[in-house]
Parts: structure tokens; sequence; C-alpha cells
């Protein structure tokens, strides 16, 4: 489901490009897969973030799933000191586990409950189709949800989120910080009632159906990407290094934000994003 949420957020260049699916083994998880996706976005950025970032640019995603466990990190070549970490942990409750991490609980004031039902989501994101008060399920007669659900219904499932988000420039850092989570939010709450909603499509698939699936969306996804980057000229020529493609006064601005420019990562070798230092747990 996430492979098709990311084709229908995709076109006008910009979009998710899927750069690697594969399964790989993780020394402290065991089996599972690895994505790495290119995320174009700049429009969706606000105005005061577009003065500070290059016209195009994309961010790097890398997820490491190995349910019930997966790891999901961002990351962006030309800003080294920001980053995004979301760990995710799936159990047959209903969001009444306190440390659903086995590790230091998450302080009660940095927890926030999403209820895929009744909490409000941004109107451009609304579909009759996915709102789950009117939804019922046809392979699994499910639905339509109503007031209380959490506490009655049979199965449930939690996706406890814990969410980390670091932007370390001054003046930016608090205003950054809470757009990256105000828009984690919106994108979790759309995202798990869009899988529920779409449960017809999935519900008793094996997983070479889910693999074959998610090529099939992939491909098409990334088509629809590069098809719009060709048409506005974005692609006609190879995008030079951004050592070369950062202006003067755009590198004197970094540099009194704090940005080494000599410490600038190449793009293809970035590694994974620093340590951060924001920390707040979302339960859906």
């Amino acid at each position: 489901m996430i492979s098709k949420h990311s084709c229908e957020q995709s076109g006008g260049g910009e979009g998710v490009e899927v750069v690697t699916n594969e399964a790989q083994i993780h020394p402290r998880h065991g089996p599972g897969q690895l994505t790495e996706k290119r995320i174009y976005l700049n429009s969706k950025l606000p105005s005061w973030a577009k003065a500070i970032v290059p016209r195009f640019f994309y961010v790097t995603e890398k997820s490491w799933n190995f349910y019930p466990h997966t790891i999901t990190e961002y990351s962006v070549s030309f800003l080294p000191r920001f980053s995004i970490r979301i760990e995710t942990r799936f159990e047959n409750n209903n969001g009444d586990n306190s440390n659903a991490f086995g590790d230091t609980p998450t302080p009660a004031e940095n927890v926030t409950f999403l209820d895929i039902l009744s909490d409000p989501i941004p109107e451009k994101h609304y579909k009759e189709s996915e709102d789950l008060s009117r939804w019922q399920s046809r392979k699994t007669g499910r639905g339509p949800l109503q007031r209380g659900w959490r506490d009655d219904h049979t199965p449930i499932m939690c996706s406890y989120k814990r969410v980390q988000c670091s932007f370390e420039v001054y003046g930016f850092q608090t205003r950054t910080e809470q757009f990256i989570h105000r828009n984690i939010r919106d994108i979790l709450l759309v995202g798990h009632r869009q899988a529920v909603a779409w449960i017809d499509e999935w519900h008793g698939l094996s997983l070479e159906e889910v693999r074959e699936y998610e090529q099939t969306m992939q491909e098409k996804t990334n088509s629809k990407v590069k098809a719009s980057q060709n048409s506005a000229g974005l692609l006609a020529a190879p995008r030079p290094a951004y050592s070369r493609s950062i202006s003067v006064s755009d590198e004197r601005s970094l540099q009194r934000m704090g940005v080494t420019m000599a410490a600038l990562p190449d793009p293809s070798t970035s590694s994974a994003p620093s340590s951060p230092s924001h920390l707040q747990t979302t339960h859906e």
C-alpha cells in the first residue's frame, strides 16, 4: 500500500522514485527488505524553506523492514545537519503498550494517539472511498468503523512510531522540526487510513504476489516522476555536483548558517543521518 500511495503522490516532476528494493539480512533483526527512495518535493515546502534550498533537490529515504520492526531514515545531501529517523513496531493490541520499543519509555507529553476513524485530515487528502465511517470491505466484511472501535474491534493492530528529527541550523531549527513533525503526523494518518480502506487489494496476497505488485507500482511511479522531469527539462543534462551548483551568495548564506562547504557529502555516498535530538512517539 506504500507503493500505491507513492504512485498516487507522484507527478508534475515530483513524487517518489524507487532506487532499491531488495532482500537483506540485518545483524540484529534478521532477514528483511531494504528500500531506498528519492523523494522530490520542492513545491510542497513552505516559502521560508524554499529560500534556503536549491530549486531542484531530493530527499533520500532508506527503510529497513524487518517485520514487525522497521527503521526509516531520511537525509538531504546538501544539509548535513538535517536528519529524520522513524522506528516502527507493530503489535496486536489497541495501543495500550506504554513501552513498545522495550527501552526508555517516551514521556507522556510527547505521545500522540492517531485515530484513523475520527482524527481530522487535511481537506485535500479526503476521499469518500477512504472515509472509514462509510467504508466496508467486500472480502472481509469489516467496516464501517464506529466511535469506540479501538476498544471492541477484532482483529486489531497498533503501529507504534517513534519519530526523531533534527535540523541543527540556527534560526531555523525549531520552526523546521515543528513543520516536520506536523507533516509526518498527517502522512501517517492518511497512509494508515488508506491501508485499511484498500484492504481488498492486499488481503490474502502471498509474499511473492506482494513483491510482484510492488514491482509493478514502482515501475509506474518511476515512469511518472521521470516523464514529468523530462518534460520540464529538469533531466535534459547531467546534474552538476552540489559543490559546483551552489552560487557564491548561496555559499555565503550556508556558511552563515554553520554549514561548511568542504563537508558536503556526495549524494551517491551519503551516510545515515546523525543522531537526532527531538523525540516524539506516535500511535495509530
